[in-house]
């Protein structure tokens, strides 16, 4: 059964509502499974089990946390490993305009620069969910969202005939 990787990082709880959201929408896909890790208990091997990855962090100066790209910058030594798999990205921040677009397009740079596919939402939040402070219905309805296009995409690109 196709796997979607949701890994986060969070301090106050936001960036772990969202995640939580996401998990819910790749679960709402009936022939996917869904794994909700924080980074901390993240691998480099669970992301070449997975065959989509949604990373999830809270903006700090307009860019993911040091916990989410020190997780990229470990992967290094799989380059090229990871082409191929569905990608997707989240972030909460203090204020609007915090950065927290910054900081999904980030995220989603790192996923390119490793081959994965990247796909946007022609509604709402680009190119990824965004929220300020805890996340409101609004944000809830994205990730949930962003968690079920994923999991579309991995079952269409990874799913049994």
């Amino acid at each position: 059964m196709p796997t979607v990787l949701v890994v986060y990082y969070s301090r106050t709880g936001n960036t772990q509502a969202m995640a939580e959201a996401v998990a819910e929408g790749v679960r709402n896909v009936p022939g996917v499974k869904v794994e909700l890790k924080r980074v901390e208990e993240c691998t480099i091997e669970d992301l070449l089990r997975a065959d989509g990855i949604i990373v999830g962090s809270p903006t700090y100066y307009g860019l993911p946390a040091s916990e989410i790209k020190r997780l990229f910058d470990e992967s290094v030594r799989y380059h090229g490993q990871l082409e191929g798999k569905v990608g997707g990205a989240f972030s909460s921040s203090a204020n609007v305009g915090g950065g927290n677009e910054t900081t999904v397009l980030g995220i989603l740079q790192m996923m390119l620069i490793h081959g994965m596919i990247v796909q946007g939402a022609v509604q709402g939040d680009h190119y990824g969910p965004v929220s300020i402070g805890f996340p409101d219905a609004r944000s809830r309805s994205q990730c949930f969202a962003l968690g079920e296009r994923i999991a579309k995409l991995v079952l269409k690109l990874f799913g049994e005939d």
